[in-house]
């Protein structure tokens, strides 16, 4: 499949955006309210998640106003309200957390003398795999490029762009999750104004987030974990990482609200992808990358409930090379595809 090439200022991003997915993002939306009604305990409703979505508005526009202006365009593009397009940027907030987690991804980096590797599962709920969209992005007035793997009418999710700065994630639970820039916006505007891991860190430790999470950042000199949680930030460095869902800094440890059937399977997961890190050594190529996330617990099987996660996707990213590869779906029955930052 092609990626959606998207060029421009901020406003008419998000227009050719929302135009060339109107849709399949209107077909999103009338999914149940962008299927959380189907994954949510209580149903909910635009009209009820108004003060909600205005609050957010407001925060994203204070911190991010380009991403801003990018969801008037989305929203104008596809032919969806403003409010409707917040949602979909708000969408796992509006959700929260439940305590009780199969998987939220895992995430590793490798570094050797090809270059560095990150690479992750994609473990949602929701049954998502068939909203998976690859946007490659050209700001107008700069030389930067975005390659991101996102979902319909998102903005962000995780990436790389053209200074060799790659960044994965995972779900983490602690703390309050309130109005703020949502984790995923926050990855894409990343990607667009940082060159390097440490411009990365100076954005992240003023910003206001609205949700926990850990994040795997990459560039030509380091690889670093960043655990974020209610305003603090903790930072692990390494030649070789490795992340699932519970917080590995003894400074946020009391603050992980992960139930501990959910934590054990975070830590079984996590010992299998270090342990098959080990197995692979220094020299594994994309493939082999793809074939670690394809073993479980690495690979959350299908239960069959919507409301569970599950891996629905997989990613290899090559942030020195420029290149994006993932799977589709289920990764042990998916071919990889290949996207590369550059035309």
């Amino acid at each position: 499949m092609k990626p959606l090439c998207l060029e421009g200022a901020p406003f008419e991003l998000g227009r050719a955006h929302g135009a060339a997915l109107r849709q399949q993002i209107r077909g999103f939306l009338d999914d149940d309210l962008a299927r959380l009604n189907r994954v949510m305990p209580r149903p909910t409703s635009l009209t009820a998640l108004k003060p909600e979505i205005a609050a957010y508005r407001r925060e994203i526009a204070a911190a991010t106003p380009s991403l801003a202006e990018e969801i008037e365009g989305l929203a104008e593009g596809a032919g969806i309200s403003p409010d409707e397009a917040m949602l979909l940027q708000m969408r796992r907030e509006v959700m929260g957390y439940s305590r009780f987690t199969a998987g939220d991804c895992t995430t590793l980096c490798r570094r050797g003398e090809g270059g560095p590797v990150l690479a992750q599962t994609i473990d949602l709920n929701g049954d998502l795999e068939d909203q998976i969209v690859i946007l490659r992005i050209a700001h107008r007035g700069g030389s930067r490029r975005v390659l991101l793997l996102s979902f319909t009418g998102l903005l962000g999710y995780l990436g790389l762009n053209s200074d060799g700065l790659a960044i994965g994630l995972n779900l983490v639970l602690g703390g309050a999750w309130r109005p703020g820039v949502p984790p995923y916006l926050a990855i894409r505007h990343l990607l667009d104004t940082c060159g390097d891991i440490e411009s990365c860190l100076e954005w992240l430790s003023e910003a206001r987030l609205a949700s926990s999470r850990s994040l795997l950042l990459c560039d030509a000199r380091r690889s670093v974990v960043v655990e974020l949680c209610d305003g603090r930030l903790s930072l692990r460095e390494g030649a070789t990482l490795a992340h699932t869902n519970h917080f590995l800094s003894e400074d946020l440890t009391a603050m992980d609200q992960m139930n501990p059937f959910s934590r054990n399977s975070s830590v079984r997961r996590l010992d299998a992808c270090v342990a098959q890190l080990d197995r692979l050594g220094q020299e594994g190529d994309v493939e082999d990358f793809m074939a670690l996330l394809c073993r479980e617990p690495i690979n959350v099987p299908d239960s069959g409930n919507i409301r569970r996660e599950k891996t629905v996707g997989a990613v290899v990213l090559l942030p020195k090379d420029g290149e994006l590869h993932l799977r589709r779906g289920n990764p042990a029955q998916a071919r990889t595809e290949k996207y590369c930052v550059a035309v």
